[in-house]
This record gives structure tokens, sequence and C-alpha cells, in this order.
């Protein structure tokens, strides 16, 4: 067995299957809902939710990078966290500090293009097939914090400052990964299936359909949670929480069990 399937077999990711979609968009959505059932039904405050989230993402990172191979339990985990915190963090500049949202759109949207620009200047490479070191896992966990942080900002500024209403962003964003979608398969069929390294319009597409979940995510929470005379279904944020929980729990026991989205040594 060659180095390269060696370093196949040892990604810290998950394939890039229809689950991993489906689960990234549940787990964005929870992120909404539990920072607000945290902040607001728990009386947590802000500050006291943050703190709190923080230490917890702190702790399961810490498991995460221990981790030599992919384990969806804590994997899932970690990004359910990184959800939590990248809401509260935009939640917290635009709340506590008074920051716009177009201010902050703006900068976690640079900070995400200098993570980028940084990680391909030591690694040559954004591609999440070959998260195998800890450098690499480093600058993946920070680009993911800073596209939740990004998708709760754009997500916010369409749905209330722009007043779409979180219906309409759901339609925008969804359209948007759609668009994203159709082109990636377009342009794979004219270049061939086939190549020795993903090729740059795979990696452009995966990481502007990642960014593009926060948003979508998060409307959908919004759009569950919220009462209905602000555009929602008034679920509450517990029910909400609550049943993308058990939806994330039952998908990551499958993925568990079945191992579905490993990577292979032929991948």
């Amino acid at each position: 067995m060659d180095a390269t399937k060696i370093k196949q077999m040892l990604n810290k990711v998950p394939a890039i299957t229809i689950y991993f979609w489906v689960i990234k968009v549940l787990c964005t959505t929870i992120g909404e809902t539990a920072a607000d059932y945290l902040n607001e039904t728990l009386k947590f405050g802000l500050s006291g939710t943050s703190l709190v989230m923080g230490g917890l993402l702190f702790l399961i990172m810490f498991f995460q990078f221990r981790t030599k191979k992919y384990i969806p339990s804590i994997y899932w985990l970690a990004v359910v966290f990184v959800s939590v915190v990248g809401t509260l963090i935009t939640d917290l500049l635009t709340d506590k500090l008074g920051i716009p949202l177009e201010t902050t759109t703006i900068v976690f949207a640079a900070a995400l293009l200098l993570t980028f620009i940084v990680w391909f200047i030591f690694e040559k490479t954004l591609s999440v097939h070959s998260i195998v070191t800890f450098r690499r896992e480093a600058f993946y966990w920070l680009a993911i914090l800073f596209t939740f942080a990004l998708g709760t900002a754009a997500g916010d500024l369409s749905a209330e400052k722009f007043k779409l209403g979180y219906l309409n962003s759901i339609y925008i964003f969804g359209g948007l990964i759609g668009v994203v979608t159709i082109a990636y398969y377009v342009l794979r069929k004219i270049q061939g299936a086939e190549h020795k390294h993903q090729p740059a319009y795979a990696i452009l597409a995966f990481w502007l359909a990642y960014i593009m979940t926060r948003p979508l995510g998060a409307s959908i929470g919004d759009f569950l949670s919220q009462d209905r005379d602000a555009g929602g279904l008034a679920l509450g944020p517990t029910l909400t929480s609550g049943i993308f929980f058990i939806a994330i729990l039952s998908l990551v026991i499958f993925l568990s069990l079945t191992k579905k989205d490993e990577l292979t040594p032929e991948e």
C-alpha cells in the first residue's frame, strides 16, 4: 500500500456524500436555534452563552485533534459546536457591540479569504480530501469557523436587514447552492470525471456550497423557530433544536455503523 493511500485512510474529514450535506445543513440549523435557546430561553445571555460554548468547543477540538482518523461522532459534534460559536461571534459583534451586519459580513468574508490564501501558500491545496496533518486540520477548522460566522451575518443581513424574510432567504440560498451544484456537474462532464488530483473547480464548488449552507441552515432554523409575526412557524428554539438534534444523532449513528462516509484507499 503506497503512502497516498495511507494518507487517504487517515483523512480527518468525511467523504463528501449526500450524508455530509444533509448533516451539515442540520448542524447549521441547530447552531442557530441552540444559540437562541441558551441565550433567550435559558437566560444565559450572549456573554454567558459564548463563554460556555467556547469552553465546550475547545474541549471537543482537543479530542478532534487527538484522533488519528475521521470519527463521525467526534467530527460532527465539533461541527455543531463550531456552528454555535460562529453564530455567537456574529451575534456578539452585532447585538453587543452594535457593528452593522454589512460590516461583519465583509469582515468575515475577508477573514475567510485570508485564511484560504495563507492555507494555500503553506499547503498548495485547499482540498478537503487531504486533511492529513495537524497544520492542514488547523486551517480547515479555522475556515469552517469563518464560514459559520460569515453565513450567520449574511443570512441575518438578507432576512432582517434587507427584509427578505426567512422563507425567501431559504429560496435564495438554496437556489444559489443549486446553481453551484449544476455548474460543478457541467464542468465535471466537460473535463471528465477522472483526475489524479481534485480539480480547482471542484474545490471552489465545495467551499462555495459550504459557505452558503450556513445562511441556508440559519434561515431554516429561524423560519421554524421564530414567531409568526416575524415570519416564522413559531415552533420555538427548544422544539426546533430537539428535532434537528435527533436527526443529526440518528444519521451519525447510521454512519458510524455503516461507515458509508469514510474515505477508502481507492478514493
